[in-house]
């Protein structure tokens, strides 16, 4: 396991922003990524953010963002170093109160309103049918390597998704479809003195926006498709398309956005799982959560 090189990723940012020295205080700091805030000698801060792949390209996003007119964090400079971003970003200060459902939908319409960027990554109908059949490919590659042995029914569930699948991916591309934070929770938002701002971009994509508006709630929760409706009629009067609303795939828009936003998380989940973490220490920890999600799926999907 390579060690994290943020140490030395500081030092070439810098470089590039002519100061010399800072004192470092950790925000928030996990295996792949870390939040830090670093204080200058003439009193100013800035915000440092380390990630390593699959995170490692959010300073291009963040750049996008803000030249498309999205409120995100400015980036003042970024270095990569073996497979690791390192970013200095705006220091925004505290925040003047938590993001609620109304601070959600007013973010969601500005950021679904903006044009789609080549760059990022596309989720599609195709992409997104697919998703059941790449998890089904992580869980192969996790039984090969002797790990999620006691897992039939992750495969079953997984198999009868990947049938209904097609029918059930119809309307992926019905408006809002274009940009999709992909990590979007009142945490992402930050509101300040100087109005809101949104963070953490590192997975973002061009895609379903029902996926961003069905994550708000977060998933530690059980789903709750009226809290949903009632988020997306929201989001409707606040100047997002009418589309939201629109049934998809046989099934109601909140049915559709909660039950492709979890199986979004499953596939993430046996990917980190095999491949970006790839710890066979966290098998127990990342079984249960998508057992959880896949049930979820069955019943959202009405599969």
């Amino acid at each position: 396991m390579t060690t994290n090189p943020s140490a030395e990723l500081l030092d070439n940012l810098l470089t590039a922003t002519g100061q010399t020295t800072a004192v470092r205080e950790e925000v928030r700091v996990w295996s792949m990524s870390g939040v830090e805030r670093v204080a200058f000698p003439d009193g100013s801060t800035a915000i440092f953010k380390y990630a390593k792949k699959p995170f490692d390209s959010e300073d291009q996003t963040l750049r996008l963002a803000h030249t498309l007119g999205v409120p995100v964090p400015q980036v003042h400079a970024s270095a990569v170093l073996d497979g690791w971003l390192g970013m200095l970003m705006e220091d925004l200060g505290p925040s003047v109160r938590e993001a609620d459902d109304l601070d959600g939908v007013a973010a969601a319409v500005i950021l679904h309103g903006t044009r789609t960027a080549p760059p990022l990554p596309v989720l599609d109908q195709n992409r997104l049918r697919t998703l059941p059949a790449t998890a089904l490919e992580h869980l192969e590659r996790l039984r090969k390597a002797d790990r999620w042995q006691d897992a039939d029914d992750v495969e079953d569930a997984l198999d009868r998704i990947a049938q209904a699948a097609e029918a059930r991916s119809a309307g992926a591309t019905l408006e809002p479809f274009g940009w999709v934070h992909s990590e979007f929770h009142p945490t992402s938002l930050h509101i300040g003195d100087r109005g809101w701002r949104l963070l953490d971009f590192a997975r973002a994509f061009t895609g379903p926006g029902l996926l961003d508006l069905a994550s708000w709630h977060g998933t530690i929760e059980p789903p709750h498709p009226v809290r949903l409706r009632v988020f997306l009629e929201q989001y409707v009067t606040a100047g997002g398309t009418p589309d939201a609303l629109a049934p998809r795939g046989g099934l109601t828009a909140e049915h559709w956005a909660l039950g492709w936003h979890r199986m979004w998380a499953v596939e993430w989940f046996m990917e980190q799982s095999i491949r970006w973490i790839n710890d066979p220490a966290t098998d127990p920890a990342y079984i249960k959560a998508v057992r959880r999600h896949l049930t979820d799926v069955l019943h959202l999907l009405e599969i």
